[in-house]
């Protein structure tokens, strides 16, 4: 039996329990022949106590149903900050979710998206809402994920793995981590929602262990596939950028003095995914100059700075929304061949990634000069195949 049917019970039980007392006591005091006067007060009093005692079980089962709706949910919004702030967006769409469904939230956050400045700026995020919000109900990858919607950089699956690693909880999460996407793995194996299911498990381990970044890295450890591992350092990385934007997250985790802080620290195992991800912070940092950027990448660990510079590529074309004219005036800030063109790598692939499609992406190709027209291209079709 539910709690809300044992409270349920309790009361209607409880109620019939008074309302036979009352009756009795009543007839107990009156052995001489009522009147109808004395009736009708009977009845109004027994009457009186059955209303007050319904809706007193009214309440309490209210209050269990409502307390009901939010106890699986992996977290909470407040909207406290004005309308047009992340957390305020976060709960519209949290609410939007739970009362209306998958469909309905991208529905209304792709018609907000061509409107909102603060929409396009934490498109992603609220897609996270949305995965997360299913995913509490539904509890299950296959069925979360078959809900799914790729748009704004397929944040609704990272959600979704964030809502499942949150109730798998800390404790338990070192034996289940290997099982957690084994069902996508198994179907589609190596593909992009495979990709979407390790690499939203970085982002849940974030989450669980209170944005601990070196722990969070140590738990992707616990994968036996090196390509899983990756994908899961990549969702960790990208966690802690997004805690730094994030009301509701801190992440003690970077530094206004060293830009390519963690990726300088941290084992060289976690380096490439680092860097792929690092450059967000280092062009808040500079300001968005890109040119600054580029040249901080030239001097990292020489076996990194093609990555930092492709990771250059994924900001110019997140920073203008996948325009093609802003994402290609960006990269040819790079100083040299090797700066641009591994800038286009990562702009190519940020296009494909959030169109899902190869259409734009081939759109960039052209716009290109010749040089880089083919890297472009190749990319662009090696990437595509795998969605």
């Amino acid at each position: 039996m539910t709690r809300k049917s044992k409270l349920y019970t309790y009361f209607f039980n409880n109620t019939n329990c008074q309302c036979t007392m009352l009756i009795m006591q009543r007839r107990a005091a009156t052995n001489k022949k009522t009147t109808n006067l004395k009736s009708i007060a009977i009845v109004v009093s027994v009457m009186f106590v059955v209303v007050i005692l319904i809706g007193f079980v009214a309440y309490h089962f209210m209050s269990a149903n409502a307390a009901k709706s939010t106890e699986n949910n992996t977290f909470n919004y407040s909207c406290s900050a004005g309308q047009e702030s992340l957390s305020c967006y976060q709960k519209k769409y949290q609410t939007i979710t739970q009362q209306q469904g998958v469909s309905a939230a991208f529905t209304k956050l792709k018609a907000a998206y061509s409107s909102s400045q603060t929409v396009q700026a934490y498109c992603h995020q609220l897609a996270h809402v949305i995965g997360r919000t299913e995913a509490d109900k539904v509890n299950n990858v296959d069925i979360a994920y078959s809900q799914g919607d790729n748009f704004c950089w397929s944040g609704y699956y990272h959600g979704v793995m964030e809502s499942i690693v949150t109730k798998i909880g800390a404790k338990n999460l070192d034996a289940k981590i290997p099982t957690i996407c084994a069902s996508i793995k198994k179907s589609k194996p190596y593909s992009f929602y495979h990709y979407n299911c390790v690499h939203g498990i970085g982002h849940g381990i974030m989450d669980v262990t209170d944005s601990k970044l070196y722990v969070s890295l140590s738990t992707c450890d616990l994968l036996t596939d090196d390509w899983e591992r990756q994908s899961c350092y990549g969702g960790v990385f990208m966690e802690n950028e997004m805690d730094e934007v994030n009301p509701d997250h801190h992440t003690a985790f970077f530094k206004a003095s060293d830009p390519m802080f963690p990726c300088t620290s941290v084992d060289v195992k976690y380096k490439n995914q680092c860097y792929l991800m690092q450059t967000s912070h280092a062009l808040r940092v500079a300001s968005d100059n890109f040119s600054q950027v580029f040249t901080e990448c030239s001097v990292v660990d020489s076996e990194f700075v093609d990555t930092c510079y492709q990771s250059l590529g994924r900001d110019a074309s997140g920073n203008s929304s996948s325009n093609v004219d802003q994402t290609r005036t960006s990269c040819m800030l790079g100083q040299n061949f090797d700066a641009q063109s591994n800038c286009v790598v990562g702009a190519v692939k940020d296009f494909v990634s959030y169109y899902h499609s190869d259409k734009q992406a081939t759109i960039l190709c052209l716009s290109l000069d010749t040089s880089l027209q083919s890297i472009c291209q190749s990319t662009k079709t090696q990437y595509y195949s795998t969605f």
